[in-house]
């Protein structure tokens, strides 16, 4: 439950840590891990599209938002930062099928991007 706090509402590692009686080393480890987890199970754009294919599927839908999450200072977060939408983020594209059923979405890149 912790790590799903913080990767859901963006909330800080050291806040949950000492909320919950544990490091921030602990809560940032097991944050990593998590998705580490998540990115194995993930789908692949181009089985995802062969899947959609072999079933006879003609049409898939691709759009993209960014999702926005407090701005960190230092440099290491200015490439977080979306200038069309003048705020810091992260880029998400989806793809879905003709139904609107989600087949597979990216990784989150830098809201610059």
């Amino acid at each position: 439950m912790i790590v799903l706090a913080v990767l859901r509402h963006d909330q800080r590692l050291a806040d949950m840590a000492g909320g919950n009686d544990i490091s921030a080393t602990t809560v940032r480890r097991w944050r990593d891990e998590l998705i580490a987890l998540l990115d194995a199970r993930a789908p692949r754009l181009d089985r995802a599209l062969k899947k959609i294919a072999k079933r006879g599927g003609e049409v898939v839908l691709i759009d993209g938002t960014l999702i926005p999450n407090q701005r960190r200072t230092g440099k290491a977060n200015r490439p977080n930062y979306s200038g069309k939408h003048r705020r810091h983020g992260l880029h998400v594209l989806a793809l879905t099928d003709e139904r609107g059923h989600l087949v597979w979405i990216s990784a989150a890149p830098p809201g610059r991007t």
